[in-house]
């Protein structure tokens, strides 16, 4: 059997199952190279920006590497805008989206509320608070969060920085995304 038969899930087989099982598990071990592919589609997309959004992303993981983060923080930099291309509106829910089965919690909630609190630093030109930030003050991602955006992600559109190509990257990327999705998928059982 090559592919399932039923119509519907009531009708499915337990064999039906357990290859769409296998194909699920060999499609997931492969999302390192898909994610990848995706960042490159960055390539080119300035906004306006002095830097296109895939060097942004390469320069604030080289800041990160450089600032000693571990490994999966220095991934969240590198992936933290891959979703840009698809919808530039909630760009950081995408990439929380498809980095959260495989990171801790907290570097998932950074994510998802960088953009928030990279407002700190451009807020005001829009007529907003550049504090709102604040009103999460007692989360425990925080100071992770405001470290992130200050540090590494708003000082990343330098045209001279010298910053390292994807290839310096590739191998954490596919360390962090071969991690068993949320510790753990289930076996299918009897």
């Amino acid at each position: 059997m090559t592919q399932a038969s039923f119509r519907r899930f009531d009708e499915s087989r337990r064999e039906e199952w357990a290859l769409i099982d296998s194909h699920f598990r060999a499609y997931q071990a492969d999302a390192s190279r898909r994610v990848l592919v995706h960042l490159e589609r960055l390539r080119g997309d300035h906004h306006g920006y002095p830097v296109d959004r895939y060097e942004h992303c390469l320069q604030t993981a080289t800041r990160a590497l450089r600032a000693g983060a571990n490994e999966e923080m220095v991934v969240c930099a590198l992936l933290h805008d891959i979703g840009d291309d698809l919808s530039p509106a909630n760009h950081a829910e995408i990439a929380a989206g498809i980095l959260e089965p495989f990171i801790d919690p907290l570097n998932t909630w950074m994510i998802r509320h960088h953009e928030l609190f990279q407002g700190y630093h451009y807020r005001h030109f829009f007529g907003l608070d550049p504090h709102a930030r604040d009103a999460y003050r007692d989360h425990p991602a925080f100071e992770r969060t405001v470290r992130f955006c200050d540090e590494w992600d708003q000082t990343s559109f330098d045209k001279d920085y010298d910053t390292l190509p994807l290839d310096a990257f590739v191998p954490m990327v596919e360390r962090v995304l071969a991690r068993t999705p949320f510790d753990g998928l289930p076996e299918l059982v009897d």
